[in-house]
This record gives C-alpha cells, structure tokens and sequence, in this order.
C-alpha cells in the first residue's frame, strides 16, 4: 500500500518538534511537503508559502496536518477538504463549535477524513487510567494545570487574542484527559477568568464542574507559574486515589504503584490517523472546546495587571 502523502500547514515549532518526527516514523505516511509564509522549512522537502500555492503547483498530497493557530484554520481545512483531502487539526480543533460541526459535515459530504487530534489522550498513562476508572466509583477530581507562558509560548500574540483561549490553550490538553478518562460526562457549574487588563484572553482560571453522578471537579488554570510546572490530574474513587501527572505520562495507582511512560503522544495521533484515512472515517470529539466554551458563556471576568513578554 502506498504511503499517505502528506504536508504540513503552518511550520512553526509544534510543526518541527513533533509533526515532523512522528510523520518521519510512521511508515503510513511520507512527508510530502511544509507551508508556511515565514519559515522556509526542511532541507529536500518541497515548501510553498501558502496552501494556495502547494495545491495549484504540487506536490500532490492526499492529507495537511493544520498546525496553524486556530482563528485561521477554518478556511485552509475547507479548502482541502474541497480537494478530498484528508485533514489533521491540532488542539484545538477551531477557533468555535459551529465551524468545527461546519467541517465535519463537508468531511462527511465529500468523503474526506477530518480528525480533531487531542496529543495528551495518547499520553502513556491515559489509556490504563481510563481502564482502571471504567469500573469506579467516582468520588471528586482535581485538575492542576500551572506553567509559565513565556517558557511555553513566547513571543505568540495569537494566543491572546479572541479564538486563541489563553490558559485554556494548555489546559484543553487537561480536559481532553478527563474528557477521556472520567466515565461520566460533566458539565460547568461556575468559573471564574482572571484577564490582564491588555489582553482577550484569561491568563488564569478557577472551574468548578459536576459529573452527571454528583462528584465535584475542581480546575486551577494559571499562566504565571515559575519553577517546575504542574500537569496534574487526581481522581478520588471508592478504590483509592488515582494521579496522572507530567500531563499524563505518569500514572500513580493506589498501592503505591507507579508507571512513567515514553512520550508517544504524536506517534499515537498518526498512527489513528492512519488508520481513521484506511477506515475512509472521521474522529471529531469536540467535548474538550464545548467546556471550554462554556466557560467562556457563564465564566466571570476578573481584570489583573497587564501581561507583557
């Protein structure tokens, strides 16, 4: 079977990091080429500035990974959808529902995969958490979602800008986990966005959530941590207490028992990908950005001191 040519849209560093390795290392794939208005992309790798461009001039591709920031992905999906084209969104999927449910519905029309791609549900840990909750109880939940944004994105004045969502950038990746994870859905009962007084988007945020059986789910979201960073999620259950930490890749059971794993977020997206193009079928979860809108639809604001890199 021939390997899906595929290009990567907007090559910046999640492209380079990430995209590129684990495209490199799934014989499914061949990276076929880059698009990107500012970087020049990959030595032997054909590269155009634009999507206009890689489709009127070649090479073919049968899939794009978009990795460009949410606010313009929408129209770069549509095009190469239009195409047949396959389509990869990074996190999160768009910029709004509606545009979201708008592209799975032309993937379905046009008979195109279109995968809305969640890289901490392939965290090592992930999978036997959700194995292990499936038959709990479960009993309250703490999500701790705390780093420095100009460690992580510095420079990026997208991602405070409507549809860039802030602190929820890092901490969508939390509730694609517990999306996953937990095996009740919840809902938003109040939150609270703190925004600098010269930003759109929160720099911290406090969530309270119910799950449809009762238990609580707290989330503590801020941008302004220094020092080591906290990626933790904690599940009391009526069998002890579970932990995912490092955003997923270590998983503590009760007893004391605990799993690191290697980092196979990426190489987990591709390969489902992969499969999701052979199958001729779409993966569109969009329980993580609806919480998050939501949080944006009944959230208080509060202003704090201005936010400068």
């Amino acid at each position: 079977m021939d390997p899906i040519r595929i290009a990567i849209i907007g090559f910046g560093k999640i492209a380079r990091d990430q995209h590129v390795p684990a495209i490199r290392g799934n014989g499914a794939f061949s990276l076929a080429a880059t698009v990107s208005p500012h970087d020049s992309g990959l030595e032997g790798v054909p590269h155009h500035t634009s999507l206009d461009a890689l489709l009127a001039e070649g090479p073919a591709v049968d899939a794009v990974a978009l990795c460009t920031p949410p606010q313009v992905r929408y129209d770069l999906a549509a095009q190469a959808l239009a195409r047949g084209v396959h389509v990869f969104l990074e996190k999160p999927p768009g910029a709004t529902l509606a545009e979201v449910s708008a592209l799975h519905a032309r993937a379905d029309k046009v008979g195109a995969t279109l995968f809305a791609a969640w890289h901490s549900r392939f965290a090592s840990g992930v999978a036997p958490a959700r194995a292990w909750l499936a038959e709990r109880r479960i009993e309250k939940v703490s999500i701790v979602w705390r780093e420095d944004v100009r460690v992580w994105h510095p420079g990026q004045a997208w991602i405070w800008q409507p549809g860039g969502l802030g602190v929820f950038d890092p901490g969508i990746n939390a509730l694609s986990i517990a999306t996953h994870i937990l095996p009740r859905p919840f809902f938003l009962t109040n939150a609270t966005l703190v925004l600098p007084e010269n930003r759109a988007a929160p720099i911290a945020a406090d969530l309270h959530f119910r799950d449809t059986g009762g238990a609580p789910i707290h989330m503590d979201l801020d941008w302004r941590q220094t020092g080591p960073q906290s990626w933790d999620i904690t599940v009391e259950t009526d069998a002890g207490t579970l932990k995912l930490s490092k955003g997923g890749a270590v998983l503590q059971l009760p007893g004391g028992g605990t799993e690191h794993g290697e980092d196979v977020e990426y190489a987990g997206l591709y390969s489902r990908f992969a499969t999701l193009i052979r199958g001729g079928r779409s993966d569109v979860d969009t329980d993580p950005l609806r919480l998050v809108a939501d949080a944006f639809l009944r959230g208080w604001r509060e202003t704090t001191d201005a936010f400068h890199d």
